[in-house]
């Protein structure tokens, strides 16, 4: 009789789940269990995560006042699934939204519940605005990323992902990002010229959708001058302005949004990843009263709205927003991280990206920021890549990682960039 072949959990996704996945293929174990900055696969290993779910757990995984928050809710038989009906958990993360992040801020924007993913707030941010406006033509810009839905993806410029469409995908006019010719060119004035002239080719815009900090394409990140032209250029040219803070937005480069202090008005805000609080799916469209001109259901979805979200979201909120002391423990992190990761690109010669605590090290090619991952996933660090050729190395650690773990995770990179690289200090010494 033939021996049965030993069956692990490894053999099990590769015989059932799809070939689509990705993050598995860089960090080849099964995890169990995660608490903090940490988390464990099922031999026990700890690994500081500098991933953070692509900052959807900004505030680490299982905080313990949003789980205390959930587990009381769902013990006292809370609402799971409501659909789009008024419930106690979506009213107490309205009335926490309204009184602590945009009352603040002098916003008057309408929240508009999509279906729980980030793609699905800007489907529906790009729907409107051509409802508003009546057109169709959409300004996005080069290396940007805002989902993989077709209405999303056209919007996209990443060509693996565009690939993956099997499908044209139209209504989009890409143009330059901040900074994309070169320092002396401002694309700015660029488009602006596109728009203003009638033979460009450039039909006119229903909206301009941006991202302050370019996650997936690189870290680059927009000047706030750049980005009030763009603005600017939106109301000039009759479009709707769209920030896209999918990534960027909930604390992870300095402020609740991304454009905090920079003097913009953005028409729309997409959100997503960390509103939730950690890691439950959540997305979020907010919308200026003017251009809230939907009809009933015109946009919706059966998931438009989770309501063990809505109850962590709320404790998210009230522990990290009521004042001033988180962000100003993140805005010393951020230094003290920016300062680590320059030092490390000056021994090798190379550049930091980025902006508050979505920062990292263009490694100078995809091999050789992949060789730096797979080096620091061995030393028990989880750190991907992003970027046009995957060759920037991102750090999206938690922002409520202590001191100690976030200087012991940045030792391990630090070790990972000499190894691969070789340490020019190290030479010269």
């Amino acid at each position: 009789m033939a021996t049965p072949t030993s069956i692990t959990p490894i053999n099990t996704f590769e015989r059932v789940e799809s070939r689509v996945r990705s993050y598995s293929r860089s960090f080849p174990k099964v995890f169990d269990r995660a608490l903090g900055a940490t988390i464990y696969d099922t031999d026990g290993k700890a690994y500081t995560d500098f991933l953070s779910g692509c900052s959807s757990l900004n505030y680490g995984h299982n905080d313990p006042d949003l789980k205390a928050a959930l587990i009381e809710y769902v013990s006292n038989d809370g609402i799971a699934h409501g659909l789009d009906m008024f419930t106690d958990a979506k009213e107490q993360f309205l009335a926490s939204f309204e009184r602590l992040i945009l009352r603040p801020r002098g916003m008057k924007h309408q929240l508009q519940f999509t279906g729980p993913t980030g793609a699905n707030a800007v489907e529906a941010a790009m729907k409107l605005a051509r409802k508003v406006t009546g057109r169709t033509n959409i300004i996005s810009f080069t290396n940007g990323f805002h989902g993989v839905t077709l209405g999303a993806l056209a919007a996209t410029g990443n060509g693996k992902h565009r690939g993956g469409a099997a499908t044209p995908l139209s209504g989009v006019t890409r143009a330059a990002y901040d900074g994309y010719h070169g320092p002396e060119i401002d694309t700015a004035d660029l488009l602006e010229r596109m728009l203003s002239d009638p033979s460009s080719g450039v039909d006119a815009p229903a909206a301009i959708i941006v991202e302050t900090v370019q996650g997936e394409g690189g870290l680059n990140a927009a000047s706030a001058g750049w980005l009030k032209k763009v603005q600017a250029l939106a109301r000039s040219h009759g479009a709707l302005f769209i920030i896209d803070d999918i990534q960027a937005g909930c604390g992870r480069t300095g402020g609740f949004f991304s454009f905090d202090g920079m003097g913009l008005d953005p028409d729309i805000v997409t959100m997503a990843k960390s509103l939730s609080g950690m890691g439950l799916p959540l997305a979020l469209t907010l919308i200026k009263p003017e251009h809230d001109i939907w009809k009933p259901a015109e946009h919706n979805g059966t998931f438009r709205g989770n309501n063990h979200a809505f109850v962590t979201a709320a404790a998210a909120l009230e522990k990290f927003w009521s004042d001033d002391r988180f962000m100003s423990e993140v805005g010393e992190k951020a230094r003290y991280l920016g300062e680590r990761l320059a030092a490390i690109a000056e021994d090798h010669g190379l550049s930091t990206k980025g902006r508050g605590m979505m920062v990292g090290i263009d490694a100078g090619s995809g091999e050789h920021a992949a060789a730096i991952c797979k080096a620091c996933f061995a030393k028990g660090l989880i750190i991907e890549t992003s970027g046009s050729f995957d060759e920037v190395v991102k750090v999206l650690c938690p922002l409520t990682i202590s001191l100690e773990q976030l200087t012991a995770g940045l030792d391990i990179m630090e070790s990972a960039f000499d190894a691969v690289l070789g340490s020019r200090r190290a030479a010269a010494e």
